[in-house]
């Protein structure tokens, strides 16, 4: 139990794949505008984060290693991404049109999100057991959506907000993203 507790807090805290691995930024600028949207974006990820590493561990376990085609990993894994996108993309589109219309074109790229690889990636380096692999992508997702849902309701304060004209819009998400990673490094001197 304790294994797990540190795999949760490392991978939502100290190690979040938006603020320490510089995974996933395009969908966390991307829809980060809204808080329903980057909650929406936010579910996505963890469901295919969770489940593409559920299918991709074993995927490389009983098949790539044994047959010694390691090379085919990254082919592979982006297969199984892919199709749980679509999915994740039909549910949206017949449960939730305007969701689906509000993600626009991050949805798609949930395939070529570095986040979502990355993660399987790094649960298979990191040389879990099965159980804590998939425990570990859904942390790191759960950290994602911790990520973007502090940085849109930033965002959406900020629409209130008395700011420049030259920091509105852009530069100011940008500013609050490296305050917020800022602020997230702390939690690594929590670990020695």
């Amino acid at each position: 139990m304790k294994d797990y507790l540190l795999i949760m807090i490392s991978a939502i805290f100290i190690n979040n794949v938006i603020f320490a691995r510089f995974l996933g930024l395009c969908p966390y600028l991307g829809v980060s505008k809204k808080f329903s949207t980057a909650w929406g974006m936010g579910m996505a990820v963890t469901f295919v984060m969770t489940v593409s590493t559920a299918i991709t561990f074993p995927l490389n376990r009983y098949i790539l290693l044994p047959f010694h085609i390691e090379y085919m990993r990254t082919v592979m894994f982006i297969l199984v991404i892919a199709s749980l996108v679509q999915i994740v993309e039909i549910v949206l589109k017949k449960t939730s049109p305007s969701l689906h219309r509000s993600l626009g074109i991050y949805l798609p790229l949930i395939t070529t999100n570095c986040a979502i690889l990355g993660m399987a990636l790094l649960a298979i380096k990191g040389e879990y057991s099965f159980f804590e692999a998939v425990f570990f992508a859904f942390s790191s997702a759960l950290g994602f959506t911790l990520a973007i849902l502090i940085f849109s309701g930033i965002r959406e304060r900020l629409d209130f907000a008395n700011v420049p004209e030259n920091f509105k819009n852009v530069p100011i998400a940008l500013i609050t993203a490296a305050l917020l990673a800022m602020s997230f490094m702390g939690f690594a001197g929590l670990v020695k």
